[in-house]
Parts: C-alpha cells; sequence; structure tokens
C-alpha cells in the first residue's frame, strides 16, 4: 500500500508522506537487489573489504515495520477517539413491544413504523422518537442532554429514543424512526464531523507540498556531498545517509496532527450535548468576535405560558377560542402556550381553512366566519386596526413588566390582547456573562417588541439589543457585521432563525426547538441552553491549540532529525543516524501525536 500510493502521489504531484516512503525504502531495496545479483557492475567504492556489497534488506524491512506499527497505533487511536459513536450505537435499542388489536408482541426495531403504538415498560429503552398516548414515567435523558436529573413525562410529552424509561410503563406513538431520530441524527452527524476537514489541515497540506521535493533535494545533496568530500567507502555513507534523510523527514504525523484533534473533540463534544457538523465549524468557533441570540426558546424557557387575556367586550371566552383555534395551526412557542391555555379551559378549537403564518408578525385566518388577526403591532398596522392610546398604554405597562403582549383583532378591529410570559434559563444570565468576559459582544434580536426586549435585556445585562426584527433583519444584521469583518455566531431555534443560521459565520441551533433550525446550523446544543455555547467555545480554543502542539509534534522531530540524517554531527562526534533509527524516529513523531491528541479526551467542559 505504500508503494501504490508512493506512486499515485507522485504522478498526480500530491506529495506526502508516502512519497519519501516509497522513494526511500525503494532506494534501499533495488540497490540491495541489484548489488546483491551484480555486485561487478557497482564501483569498488561500494564494495567492503571483502569484494561484496553493502546490502539494505533488513533497513527496508524494519523501515517498512515500523510504518506499519506507526499506522496500526493510527487505527487504533481512530477506533478510540470513535468511541463516542459507539457509546451512542450502544444506546439503541434492538427490539420494542408493539401494541397491535389490545395485545403485546416483540418486534426488531427496525420493523417499526410511523404511526405504531409502542409499549414500554420500566427500565426500558425508548426504541424511536414519539409522543406518550397513554401512561406517565420519569425518563432519564442523561446520554442526550447530559442532564443526570430525571424529567418527568405524561400523555402528550416527546420522548426520545436511546433514553430509559424509569419505574412506570407507558405507550407512545412512533412518530421519527431508523435514521430520523434524534439519536441517528446524533450519531451521523459525530460521524461526518470527525470525518472533515478543518481549514487549518490546508495549512499542513501546502507545508506537505513544498515539504517533500525540499527533502528530495537534501537528499541528493546529502549523496553528493558524502560522496565527494566523505570517508572510505564515501559512496556507501552517502547512499546510506540520503536514505535516512528520506525516512526521517516523512511527515506521518503532519497527516495526523489535524484529524486526530478533531475526532476526539468531536467525540468529546458529542458526549457532553455539543453536536459539531463539521471540521470547520470546530475550528472558527474559537474565533467568534459576535454572538447574535434569538430571545425565545434560546435565552428564555422557549415555554411560554398564558398569563390573561383582556377583551374590550369583556367577553373573553370567544376571545380565547378565536385565537386558540387559530394558534393550533403554528409551530411557536407562543402559539402552543395559546393552545394550551385554551385546552384547559375545555376550549372547543374550531376549523381555520385559511390560516396564514406571517413570519415576524403573527398569524391570521377566518374562524366562525370572522377575520381574527393575532400579533405584534406590526400585524395590525398590515391590516390597518387602529389602536387607541388607551389601549397601547395597557400593553406597555405589561411589556415593561418583561412580558409578551399579542394584539387580537377581529375583523380588522382591535379587540383585545393576551399576555405571555416565558421565564429566563437559569444558564442564561451566567453563559452570557461567561461570554462577555472572553470579548465576545452578545447582541439579542428578537422580534418582540421593544419594552419587553429591553426588559429582558436589562436582566441579562446586554449592552445591544435589536426589537421587532423580522427575519430578513436577523439576516441584515449578521451582514452587516461579517462586512466590518467580524466573525459572527448566531444562536436561534425557530424557523425564522433558520436563514439567519445558515447565514452566520457559525450557526447555533437549540436542540429544543425545529428540525428546520437545527439543519441550517453548523452546531446543535442537545441540551438547548446558552451555556453550551461556552463550553463549545472552550473545546473549541482546546482543539486549535492541541492542533498547534501536534503541528509542533511533527516538525520537530523533522527539523532536528534531518540535518543529523544528512550526517551534520559525524566530522565532530562521529555520529551517524541509520535508516532502521530514522524510522523509529519518524515513528515517535507519529505517537507522539496520538499520544496528545486523546489528552483532550480528559478535557474538562
Amino acid at each position: 500500500m505504500f508503494f501504490v500510493r508512493a506512486y499515485k502521489s507522485i504522478i498526480t504531484w500530491n506529495l506526502n508522506m508516502f512519497t519519501l516512503i516509497g522513494i526511500g525504502t525503494s532506494v534501499a531495496f533495488l540497490f540491495s537487489v541489484a548489488g546483491m545479483f551484480f555486485p561487478d557492475l557497482f564501483p569498488s567504492e561500494f564494495k567492503s573489504h571483502h569484494g561484496t556489497i553493502h546490502l539494505y534488506f533488513e533497513a527496508a524491512s524494519v523501515i517498512i515495520t515500523l510504518v506499519l506499527l506507526g499506522q496500526l497505533l493510527e487505527a487504533k487511536a481512530h477506533g478510540q477517539t470513535n468511541g463516542a459513536i459507539k457509546a451512542l450505537l450502544k444506546l439503541a435499542p434492538t427490539e420494542a413491544t408493539l401494541v397491535e388489536n389490545r395485545t403485546d408482541r416483540t418486534i426488531s426495531i427496525h420493523d417499526i413504523k410511523k404511526g405504531d403504538l409502542l409499549r414500554v415498560k420500566p427500565g426500558e429503552k425508548i426504541p424511536v422518537d414519539g409522543k406518550i398516548t397513554s401512561g406517565e414515567s420519569s425518563i432519564d435523558e442523561a446520554m442526550i442532554t447530559g442532564e443526570p436529573i430525571p424529567v418527568d413525562k405524561k400523555t402528550g410529552d416527546t420522548v426520545i429514543s436511546g433514553t430509559i424509561n424509569g419505574n412506570k410503563s407507558f405507550v407512545m406513538i412512533a412518530e421519527k424512526v431508523g435514521s430520523e431520530t434524534l439519536l441517528s441524527q446524533i450519531i451521523q452527524m459525530v460521524n461526518d464531523a470527525s470525518r472533515s476537514r478543518a481549514p487549518i489541515q490546508k495549512l499542513a497540506d501546502r507545508v506537505a507540498k513544498y515539504f517533500v521535493p525540499t527533502v528530495v533535494a537534501i537528499s541528493i545533496l546529502t549523496f553528493i556531498l558524502w560522496a565527494k568530500f566523505g570517508p572510505e567507502p564515501s559512496y556507501i555513507y552517502g547512499l546510506i545517509n540520503a536514505i535516512a534523510v528520506l525516512i526521517i523527514a516523512c511527515p506521518c504525523a503532519l497527516g495526523l496532527a489535524t484529524p486526530m484533534s478533531v475526532m476526539v473533540g468531536v467525540g468529546k463534544g458529542a458526549q457532553h450535548g455539543i453536536l459539531i457538523k463539521n471540521a470547520e465549524a470546530l475550528e472558527n468557533m474559537n474565533k467568534i468576535d459576535v454572538l447574535i441570540t434569538d430571545k425565545t426558546g434560546t435565552i428564555t424557557e422557549g415555554k411560554p405560558t398564558v398569563e390573561k387575556i383582556y377583551a374590550i367586550d369583556n367577553n373573553k371566552d370567544i376571545l380565547l377560542q378565536n385565537i386558540a383555534s387559530l394558534n393550533q395551526h403554528s409551530e411557536h412557542p407562543l402559539a402552543q402556550a395559546v393552545v394550551k391555555f385554551a385546552k384547559a379551559k375545555n376550549q372547543q378549537l374550531l376549523e381555520v381553512p385559511d390560516f396564514e403564518a406571517v413570519a415576524g408578525k403573527g398569524v391570521l385566518g377566518t374562524v366562525n366566519n370572522s377575520k381574527i388577526a393575532l400579533g405584534n403591532k406590526k400585524l395590525m398596522e398590515q391590516i390597518n386596526a387602529s389602536v387607541s392610546d388607551d389601549f397601547e398604554s395597557k400593553i406597555t405597562a405589561e411589556q415593561n413588566l418583561g412580558k409578551t403582549v399579542s394584539y387580537i383583532a377581529v375583523n380588522n378591529i382591535i379587540a383585545g390582547y393576551v399576555t405571555i410570559t416565558d421565564a429566563i434559563k437559569v444558564n442564561s444570565a451566567k453563559a452570557i456573562k461567561d461570554l462577555i468576559d472572553q470579548g465576545v459582544e452578545v447582541i439579542m434580536l428578537t422580534g418582540d417588541n421593544k419594552n419587553t426586549a429591553k426588559a429582558v435585556a436589562d436582566q441579562l445585562h446586554l449592552s445591544s439589543f435589536k426589537a421587532d426584527c423580522l427575519p430578513e433583519d436577523k439576516l441584515r444584521e449578521i451582514e452587516r457585521l461579517q462586512a466590518e469583518g467580524k466573525v459572527v455566531a448566531m444562536a436561534g431555534d425557530g424557523i425564522n432563525d433558520a436563514p439567519a443560521l445558515a447565514k452566520a459565520d457559525i450557526g447555533i441551533a437549540m436542540g429544543t426547538g425545529t428540525d428546520v433550525a437545527i439543519e441550517s446550523a453548523k452546531i446543535t446544543l442537545v441540551k438547548g441552553d446558552l451555556n453550551g455555547i461556552v463550553k463549545a467555545k472552550k473545546l473549541s480554543y482546546s482543539v486549535m491549540k492541541n492542533i498547534k502542539q501536534n503541528l509542533f509534534f511533527a516538525f520537530i522531530y523533522n527539523v532536528l532529525g534531518i540535518p543529523i540524517a544528512a550526517g551534520i554531527l559525524y566530522p565532530v562526534f562521529g555520529i551517524l543516524l541509520s535508516p532502521m533509527l530514522a524510522a523509529l524516529a519518524m515513528s515517535l513523531s507519529s505517537v507522539s501525536v496520538i499520544v496528545n491528541a486523546l489528552r483532550l479526551r480528559n478535557l474538562n467542559l
């Protein structure tokens, strides 16, 4: 395999470590074959005092053996770094209990179809992603979220494949099966990221491209100088030292330096609920100057609750039924809060034949032959619903308390408002402070109104925020900052965040958010809190530092070894480096890189 790779590298001029291995061992072996069968062809300088040619079969064999040992160690290290993927694969159960015609039967995990009802017994792993249809339990989600405390789940709650059921039995409906499950997506993301190349790898590739011809030139020069000025047999000395130069210069460790650290780093991140799509994201995370963050579901819990409904005509029940019917078609957390509140009040939801979501503004639709609009002031302006000063003052008072208020209009006339509260996540304040202390500017961009946004920003000591943002506003803000030369990270969780997540240098999706947001992002935080960004930045810094250390180990052996192999110490100390010792030194550089990269597994995030 070494010679096949060496040949391909030469004909494509994509020079690498195999070029040097191929040239060095080929020269040693071919010289030995010729010396054994055709000794008379060689000048006397190549012969010993017995008249025989010095042969180097054992040197070529030992060199190949040592390089193979290095490859074996590399393969073993790859196996160790892929431990995170193996651990994730072990989380997936192999069987499930299907509930069919009021009877239970055991089926393979691969036979589960969407819509199947599955019974999960105490202590069992949940087979696929879905929702509980009957029963309740506590679920250990530590392997997915990193949170050690079991989460209480009841009918209607989502459950994730691979997590472990507590001491109660429940029935769930399968919603995502096979490669669609969160666990499968995590495994795929970790796998793809560990194989991807970081931009810093291009530097190593460029160095190798110029390094190899330089080494070949030094090797030729070594042979010429020894042949002309060296002691007898000068040609033998020249040949051996030229081969030693080729062998010790072999940049095996250079090829390992970046991928090893990336693989270990990505695996470490996965263990802490930080899913990194590619090596470029891992590298750039360390460079961010600005973090743009959404409010609902990112800074806040994203589990808002309706506090009160105000109706101008005092008919709150009809107003609630109208807006809940409208919101049943929306994925937004605020909409779900209204629907949940209405169901708790035993309200019957009505059909909405023409539901429309207006990005960044709210929702529209017809309920019971009335045109209902629910959203912010921009939506009211769009439908020409006039807002009185008295009504506006009521809303401002609520907003100044940090609450989200949505206007309600019926047939383009203001009919009331709904007040929704959304608690700030426990870790948000500390995470934002940590990022600011590290020199990262944190900007909150939210579709919420200015008063509510200011209340949240003040609570978190944010120096900058923008309210009433539409998706395109978030996109423009990112483009503005990027034009200033800033490296921008964007954290969000909703469909409306997807364009900004894709545009940012680093898009960070909350794992608690929508699939569209997660697909658009380069990093996903499974647990869904800002503290994950602090951890991701620390991981990125540690991985990049580790890569630079690896590049040092890769080159220090070459820089020190090449002159010694060329014979620079011989005139003074009489020291020469045999090709076998050169191969050993080359392997040591690879071992140094592997051991250093594996240190990342002990990183405390």
